[in-house]
């Protein structure tokens, strides 16, 4: 029994000496996990759309049939709901003005009017990296964002918000498709959607 007795004695002497430090050590642990900055939330949802129909004598404008599709833009979103699939935008982003094009912002114009929001169009077509780590800062968590980009960098943009691009290239005659990008559970989940705004849009 003595050296039973013996290594009680040694616990006994040795827990308050290591206590404190076994606290301290806890304590540091909550603090730090209670410190961590916590994860951005993404947007509810990104709607990523080509600009309308362009002109094919090189003028940086839409074509009658592209304006046409933009000027019906907003009947996808206007009444709220009148898409079950596409939520209203909240959010709206196009690219920036080039010497070859301004057919994004011209796209969105009609919609930006009908629900009176502004288009922010700081972003150059080269630059959807940039847009999707602000997308993705937490600076429009819960939000409908739509973009209208050039079909070049759709995909890529798609995977820089972390989402799988259905195809790519985006093909050069597609006007007619919209993804949409949830993200249940903060992962991203893209859906590949038609306009059905004009006679031979896609189904």
């Amino acid at each position: 029994m003595a050296p039973v007795r013996k290594k009680f004695r040694l616990f006994g002497v040795l827990l308050p000496l290591l206590l404190p430090g076994f606290l301290s050590f806890s304590t540091l642990q909550i603090r730090a996990q209670a410190a961590a900055p916590a994860k951005p939330q993404p947007p509810a949802t990104i709607l990523l759309i080509r600009h309308a129909e362009k002109l094919t004598d090189g003028r940086i404008d839409l074509s009658p049939t592209g304006f046409e599709r933009a000027r019906l833009l907003p009947k996808i979103f206007l009444p709220a709901g009148a898409r079950p699939d596409l939520p209203t935008p909240q959010v709206l982003f196009a690219t920036h003005i080039s010497e070859h094009s301004n057919r994004p912002v011209q796209t969105v114009i009609p919609l930006a009017a009908a629900l009176h929001l502004p288009i922010d169009d700081s972003f150059r077509n080269d630059d959807y990296p940039a847009l999707a780590a602000a997308l993705l800062s937490g600076r429009y968590a819960g939000k409908v964002v739509l973009v209208v980009w050039h079909h070049g960098r759709i995909p890529q943009l798609a995977s820089a918000l972390g989402a799988t691009p259905p195809y790519t290239p985006w093909p050069d005659a597609q006007y007619d498709r919209i993804w949409r990008i949830d993200f249940p559970n903060g992962k991203p989940a893209l859906q590949d959607l038609p306009y059905a705004l004009l006679p031979g849009d896609s189904k």
